[in-house]
């Protein structure tokens, strides 16, 4: 007498349950954004340098040389490097919110908002703190 192999069957609730585990997993890739950004800026002009520049996370308060975070809100828009930083703050230890540090085109024109938008395979966001 022969007897036939058995026929593995794979229940579909399994291949269901590994879909729903994958698609939790791909949650935390979900975008957020800043409430606020900063960019490095020379108090003295009030012009944007490269992020590099700035090393130090603490408050500019009118006194000291280099250059210093200069806090933009969300609906800011991000000057270039070169350009004239407006419409922000320099106390960015007043801030209520997420705080970006750098990472912002250099090229600026855009707002805060969409230049802080991570997320996705490969998203980062450096210098982020609350």
């Amino acid at each position: 007498m022969t007897t036939t192999p058995r026929r593995r069957m794979r229940s579909a609730s399994v291949a269901i349950g590994v879909t729903a585990l994958a698609a939790s997993g791909l949650t935390g890739c979900a975008s957020t954004s800043a409430d606020y950004a900063a960019v490095c800026v020379d108090p003295d002009t009030q012009e944007r340098v490269d992020d590099d520049e700035c090393d130090s996370s603490s408050d500019y308060n009118g006194v000291g040389t280099g250059f210093f975070w200069y806090y933009l809100g969300a609906s800011s828009r991000v000057p270039p490097v070169g350009g004239v930083a407006t419409g922000g703050t320099w106390r960015g230890s007043t801030l209520n919110g997420t705080v970006q540090r750098g990472g912002l085109p250099t090229t600026g024109g855009s707002s805060v908002k969409s230049s802080t938008t991570k997320g996705g395979f490969g998203g980062s966001n450096r210098g982020f703190s609350s």
